[in-house]
Protein backbone atom coordinates (compact mmCIF):
# COMPACT_ATOMS: atom_id res chain seq x y z
CA UNK A 1 0.00 0.00 0.00
CA UNK A 2 1.24 3.27 -1.10
CA UNK A 3 1.74 6.05 1.49
CA UNK A 4 0.58 9.55 0.94
CA UNK A 5 3.53 11.01 -0.49
CA UNK A 6 3.65 8.34 -3.20
CA UNK A 7 0.11 9.20 -3.65
CA UNK A 8 -0.12 12.96 -3.95
CA UNK A 9 3.83 12.51 -6.00
CA UNK A 10 2.25 9.97 -8.74
CA UNK A 11 -1.03 12.68 -8.88
CA UNK A 12 1.15 15.63 -9.40
CA UNK A 13 3.14 13.59 -12.12
CA UNK A 14 0.42 12.78 -13.92
CA UNK A 15 -0.82 16.54 -13.84
CA UNK A 16 2.42 17.48 -15.73
CA UNK A 17 1.73 18.82 -19.50
CA UNK A 18 3.60 16.74 -22.05
CA UNK A 19 5.73 14.08 -21.75
CA UNK A 20 8.10 13.02 -18.72
CA UNK A 21 11.82 12.49 -19.46
CA UNK A 22 12.99 8.41 -19.77
CA UNK A 23 15.99 9.18 -17.57
CA UNK A 24 17.61 12.25 -15.38
CA UNK A 25 16.11 13.65 -11.99
CA UNK A 26 12.82 15.51 -11.99
CA UNK A 27 12.65 17.95 -9.97
CA UNK A 28 10.01 18.55 -7.17
CA UNK A 29 10.28 22.19 -6.09
CA UNK A 30 8.46 23.58 -2.99
CA UNK A 31 9.62 26.66 -1.92
CA UNK A 32 11.25 27.59 1.39
CA UNK A 33 9.58 29.50 3.99
CA UNK A 34 12.39 29.19 6.70
CA UNK A 35 15.49 27.72 7.35
CA UNK A 36 17.15 27.99 3.82
CA UNK A 37 20.84 28.95 2.33
CA UNK A 38 20.95 30.60 -1.39
CA UNK A 39 24.12 28.33 -2.98
CA UNK A 40 25.57 29.32 -5.94
CA UNK A 41 26.05 26.25 -8.66
CA UNK A 42 29.94 27.76 -9.37
CA UNK A 43 30.23 25.46 -5.86
CA UNK A 44 27.69 22.58 -6.26
CA UNK A 45 28.22 21.80 -9.62
CA UNK A 46 32.35 22.75 -9.90
CA UNK A 47 34.34 20.99 -12.02
CA UNK A 48 37.58 20.89 -10.00
CA UNK A 49 36.01 20.26 -6.54
CA UNK A 50 36.22 16.96 -5.03
CA UNK A 51 32.27 16.07 -3.97
CA UNK A 52 34.00 15.95 0.09
CA UNK A 53 35.18 20.12 -0.66
CA UNK A 54 31.48 20.45 -2.10
CA UNK A 55 29.54 19.23 0.80
CA UNK A 56 31.71 20.78 3.33
CA UNK A 57 31.46 24.14 1.10
CA UNK A 58 27.70 23.91 1.06
CA UNK A 59 27.56 23.12 4.72
CA UNK A 60 29.87 26.20 5.97
CA UNK A 61 27.62 28.45 4.04
CA UNK A 62 25.01 27.61 5.56
CA UNK A 63 26.40 27.84 9.18
CA UNK A 64 25.67 31.38 10.92
CA UNK A 65 29.11 34.10 11.63
CA UNK A 66 30.93 32.40 14.45
CA UNK A 67 30.72 29.03 14.37
CA UNK A 68 33.59 26.25 14.86
CA UNK A 69 34.59 25.05 10.99
CA UNK A 70 37.97 23.78 12.06
CA UNK A 71 39.38 20.17 10.98
CA UNK A 72 38.48 18.91 14.54
CA UNK A 73 35.19 20.61 14.82
CA UNK A 74 34.05 18.76 11.57
CA UNK A 75 35.85 15.76 11.92
CA UNK A 76 33.18 15.90 15.04
CA UNK A 77 30.25 16.32 12.88
CA UNK A 78 30.67 14.05 9.99
CA UNK A 79 32.18 10.75 9.56
CA UNK A 80 34.96 11.41 7.05
CA UNK A 81 38.29 11.65 8.61
CA UNK A 82 40.25 14.47 9.64
CA UNK A 83 42.92 13.60 6.64
CA UNK A 84 39.84 13.76 4.32
CA UNK A 85 38.15 16.95 5.66
CA UNK A 86 41.59 18.84 5.97
CA UNK A 87 42.42 18.10 2.10
CA UNK A 88 38.87 19.61 1.11
CA UNK A 89 39.63 22.87 2.87
CA UNK A 90 42.42 22.78 1.38
CA UNK A 91 40.80 22.74 -2.14
CA UNK A 92 38.20 25.14 -1.03
CA UNK A 93 41.27 27.42 0.12
CA UNK A 94 42.76 26.84 -3.25
CA UNK A 95 39.92 27.89 -5.27
CA UNK A 96 39.08 31.17 -3.02
CA UNK A 97 36.15 29.87 -1.56
CA UNK A 98 37.82 29.90 2.17
CA UNK A 99 40.71 32.10 3.52
CA UNK A 100 42.42 30.74 6.83
CA UNK A 101 44.91 33.82 8.31
CA UNK A 102 46.86 34.14 11.72
CA UNK A 103 45.85 36.97 13.61
CA UNK A 104 47.16 38.21 17.16
CA UNK A 105 44.05 40.19 19.63
CA UNK A 106 44.67 42.56 21.59
CA UNK A 107 45.72 40.61 24.43
CA UNK A 108 48.75 38.89 22.37
CA UNK A 109 47.03 35.75 22.00
CA UNK A 110 47.17 34.25 17.70
CA UNK A 111 43.94 32.74 16.84
CA UNK A 112 43.59 31.35 13.47
CA UNK A 113 40.69 33.30 11.25
CA UNK A 114 38.27 31.83 8.84
CA UNK A 115 36.63 33.87 6.46
CA UNK A 116 34.04 32.07 3.20
CA UNK A 117 33.13 33.83 0.32
CA UNK A 118 30.22 32.63 -1.28
CA UNK A 119 31.03 34.06 -4.74
CA UNK A 120 35.12 34.28 -5.30
CA UNK A 121 34.90 35.06 -8.71
CA UNK A 122 32.92 37.93 -8.42
CA UNK A 123 34.83 39.39 -5.66
CA UNK A 124 38.15 39.28 -7.82
CA UNK A 125 36.06 41.16 -10.91
CA UNK A 126 34.44 43.84 -8.74
CA UNK A 127 37.90 44.97 -7.10
CA UNK A 128 36.61 45.90 -4.21
CA UNK A 129 36.13 45.21 -0.31
CA UNK A 130 33.60 42.72 -0.17
CA UNK A 131 31.11 43.31 3.02
CA UNK A 132 31.01 40.05 5.19
CA UNK A 133 26.46 39.22 5.77
CA UNK A 134 25.83 36.35 7.72
CA UNK A 135 25.92 33.38 6.27
CA UNK A 136 22.31 31.72 7.16
CA UNK A 137 19.34 33.41 5.24
CA UNK A 138 17.30 35.73 7.73
CA UNK A 139 13.75 34.62 9.34
CA UNK A 140 10.86 35.72 6.37
CA UNK A 141 8.14 38.19 7.79
CA UNK A 142 4.79 36.76 8.76
CA UNK A 143 2.54 37.13 6.28
CA UNK A 144 -1.03 37.45 7.61
CA UNK A 145 -3.31 34.41 7.63
CA UNK A 146 -5.80 34.14 4.63
CA UNK A 147 -9.21 33.44 5.95
CA UNK A 148 -9.95 30.12 3.86
CA UNK A 149 -6.56 28.37 4.19
CA UNK A 150 -6.00 26.82 0.01
CA UNK A 151 -5.25 22.84 -0.36
CA UNK A 152 -1.27 22.31 -0.80
CA UNK A 153 -0.20 22.10 -4.50
CA UNK A 154 2.82 20.10 -4.80
CA UNK A 155 4.89 22.08 -7.92
CA UNK A 156 6.76 19.34 -9.99
CA UNK A 157 8.73 21.21 -12.54
CA UNK A 158 10.24 19.04 -15.59
CA UNK A 159 12.66 20.03 -17.93
CA UNK A 160 11.04 19.78 -21.14
CA UNK A 161 7.98 22.44 -20.56
CA UNK A 162 9.59 24.56 -18.34
CA UNK A 163 9.41 28.01 -19.81
CA UNK A 164 12.97 29.93 -20.76
CA UNK A 165 14.38 31.89 -18.03
CA UNK A 166 14.88 35.21 -17.84
CA UNK A 167 18.09 36.52 -19.76
CA UNK A 168 21.17 36.69 -17.03
CA UNK A 169 24.53 38.27 -17.89
CA UNK A 170 27.11 36.36 -18.88
CA UNK A 171 28.94 34.92 -16.40
CA UNK A 172 32.97 35.36 -16.64
CA UNK A 173 34.51 31.78 -16.75
CA UNK A 174 36.33 31.29 -13.41
CA UNK A 175 39.56 29.75 -15.33
CA UNK A 176 40.45 32.77 -16.64
CA UNK A 177 40.79 34.10 -12.86
CA UNK A 178 43.76 33.27 -10.44
CA UNK A 179 42.22 31.51 -7.22
CA UNK A 180 42.54 33.71 -4.62
CA UNK A 181 45.76 33.92 -2.20
CA UNK A 182 46.20 35.08 0.78
CA UNK A 183 50.07 36.61 1.47
CA UNK A 184 51.82 35.39 4.17
CA UNK A 185 52.06 37.22 7.32
CA UNK A 186 55.39 35.72 8.06
CA UNK A 187 58.88 36.24 7.21
CA UNK A 188 60.11 33.20 5.27
CA UNK A 189 62.48 30.80 6.81
CA UNK A 190 65.72 30.77 6.39
CA UNK A 191 67.33 27.01 5.06
CA UNK A 192 67.90 25.03 7.96
CA UNK A 193 71.93 24.39 8.15
CA UNK A 194 73.16 20.35 7.05
CA UNK A 195 74.83 18.22 9.83
CA UNK A 196 78.32 19.15 9.86
CA UNK A 197 80.99 16.93 8.49
CA UNK A 198 84.45 15.78 9.96
CA UNK A 199 87.37 15.85 7.01
CA UNK A 200 87.48 11.77 7.24
CA UNK A 201 85.34 10.09 9.28
CA UNK A 202 88.06 7.07 11.01
CA UNK A 203 87.14 3.94 12.22
CA UNK A 204 87.91 5.40 15.37
CA UNK A 205 85.67 8.62 15.54
CA UNK A 206 82.66 6.47 14.25
CA UNK A 207 83.23 3.96 17.06
CA UNK A 208 83.56 7.04 19.52
CA UNK A 209 80.41 8.97 17.94
CA UNK A 210 78.36 6.06 17.94
CA UNK A 211 78.75 5.57 22.16
CA UNK A 212 78.23 9.10 23.00
CA UNK A 213 74.86 9.34 21.03
CA UNK A 214 73.89 5.50 22.17
CA UNK A 215 74.72 7.14 26.07
CA UNK A 216 72.75 9.69 25.88
CA UNK A 217 69.68 8.18 27.46
CA UNK A 218 71.89 7.78 30.80
CA UNK A 219 72.55 11.22 31.22
CA UNK A 220 68.72 12.20 29.85
CA UNK A 221 65.93 9.74 29.59
CA UNK A 222 63.98 11.72 27.16
CA UNK A 223 66.96 11.30 24.88
CA UNK A 224 65.84 7.72 23.15
CA UNK A 225 67.91 7.97 19.76
CA UNK A 226 67.15 4.89 17.43
CA UNK A 227 70.00 2.62 15.07
CA UNK A 228 68.77 4.63 12.46
CA UNK A 229 69.04 8.32 14.12
CA UNK A 230 72.64 7.15 15.81
CA UNK A 231 73.89 6.17 12.01
CA UNK A 232 72.44 9.15 10.50
CA UNK A 233 73.60 11.57 13.64
CA UNK A 234 77.32 9.73 14.20
CA UNK A 235 78.89 12.59 10.97
CA UNK A 236 77.89 15.61 13.37
CA UNK A 237 79.32 13.66 16.67
CA UNK A 238 82.69 13.00 14.98
CA UNK A 239 82.92 16.62 13.67
CA UNK A 240 83.48 17.85 17.52
CA UNK A 241 85.53 15.06 18.20
CA UNK A 242 87.88 16.18 14.79
CA UNK A 243 87.59 19.57 16.70
CA UNK A 244 88.75 18.28 19.72
CA UNK A 245 85.47 18.75 21.87
CA UNK A 246 85.87 16.31 24.89
CA UNK A 247 82.89 13.54 24.70
CA UNK A 248 81.80 15.25 28.11
CA UNK A 249 81.42 18.60 26.36
CA UNK A 250 79.59 17.03 23.93
CA UNK A 251 76.99 15.27 26.17
CA UNK A 252 76.76 18.73 28.10
CA UNK A 253 75.88 20.59 25.08
CA UNK A 254 73.25 17.72 23.76
CA UNK A 255 71.63 17.16 27.30
CA UNK A 256 71.38 20.63 28.96
CA UNK A 257 67.99 22.22 29.06
CA UNK A 258 66.09 19.97 26.91
CA UNK A 259 62.17 21.44 26.13
CA UNK A 260 59.52 19.20 28.12
CA UNK A 261 58.49 17.39 26.92
CA UNK A 262 60.59 16.40 23.49
CA UNK A 263 58.39 15.40 20.96
CA UNK A 264 61.69 14.80 18.44
CA UNK A 265 64.98 13.62 20.45
CA UNK A 266 66.84 13.18 17.13
CA UNK A 267 65.78 16.30 15.74
CA UNK A 268 66.83 18.74 18.76
CA UNK A 269 70.34 16.17 18.93
CA UNK A 270 70.87 17.50 15.34
CA UNK A 271 70.08 21.14 15.91
CA UNK A 272 72.37 21.43 18.68
CA UNK A 273 75.09 19.50 16.60
CA UNK A 274 74.62 21.77 13.84
CA UNK A 275 74.22 25.23 15.53
CA UNK A 276 76.83 24.94 18.48
CA UNK A 277 79.68 23.20 16.98
CA UNK A 278 82.32 25.26 18.33
CA UNK A 279 85.23 26.32 16.14
CA UNK A 280 88.90 24.55 15.56
CA UNK A 281 91.42 24.83 17.83
CA UNK A 282 94.09 27.36 16.61
CA UNK A 283 97.35 25.87 15.24
CA UNK A 284 100.85 27.24 16.44
CA UNK A 285 101.13 29.58 13.67
CA UNK A 286 97.74 31.67 14.78
CA UNK A 287 99.43 31.43 18.70
CA UNK A 288 103.04 33.09 17.12
CA UNK A 289 103.41 36.52 19.13
CA UNK A 290 103.43 39.53 17.12
CA UNK A 291 106.68 40.62 16.08
CA UNK A 292 107.32 44.20 16.36
CA UNK A 293 109.19 46.98 14.77
CA UNK A 294 112.75 47.38 15.60
CA UNK A 295 113.13 50.82 17.07
CA UNK A 296 116.52 53.06 16.91
CA UNK A 297 117.42 55.10 19.59
CA UNK A 298 118.96 58.48 19.40
CA UNK A 299 122.82 59.24 19.70
CA UNK A 300 124.33 61.88 20.14
CA UNK A 301 127.70 62.41 18.07
CA UNK A 302 130.89 62.56 20.31
CA UNK A 303 132.76 64.97 17.68
CA UNK A 304 129.66 67.60 16.37
CA UNK A 305 127.25 66.47 19.46
CA UNK A 306 124.72 66.52 16.52
CA UNK A 307 122.06 63.83 16.79
CA UNK A 308 121.68 60.48 14.76
CA UNK A 309 120.11 57.07 15.45
CA UNK A 310 122.54 54.36 16.14
CA UNK A 311 122.61 51.21 18.19
CA UNK A 312 125.81 52.69 20.08
CA UNK A 313 127.24 56.34 20.94
CA UNK A 314 129.82 57.03 18.69
CA UNK A 315 130.69 59.65 15.37
CA UNK A 316 127.90 60.37 13.13
CA UNK A 317 128.06 60.12 9.54
CA UNK A 318 129.61 63.65 8.88
CA UNK A 319 132.20 62.76 11.00
CA UNK A 320 132.81 59.42 10.23
CA UNK A 321 133.27 60.46 6.25
CA UNK A 322 135.28 63.68 7.63
CA UNK A 323 139.25 62.53 7.61
CA UNK A 324 138.10 60.78 4.49
CA UNK A 325 137.04 64.22 2.92
CA UNK A 326 140.24 65.95 4.35
CA UNK A 327 142.49 63.61 2.54
CA UNK A 328 141.09 63.36 -0.59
Amino acid sequence: MATQHDIALTRALAELPGPLPSSGVIHVAIPHASRFTIVGNHLTQHAELSLVAIGIGVHIQSLPTGSEVGIKALASRFTEGETRIAAALRELEAHGYLSRTRVRLANGRLVTRTVFCNQPGAALRGGTAVTPVPLVAPAPVPAPAPLVAPAPVLVVAAPAPTPPPSPEPTPVPEESHPPVRVPSRTAPKAARRPLPRPRELTPELRQTASAILAGLRSHAKELVLSEDDVEALIPGVAAWLERDAHPDTIRHALTTELPQPPKHPAKIVKHRLTVLLPPPLPGAQELAPVRRALVIPLQNCDGCDRAFRATAPGHCRGCRNEPTATAA
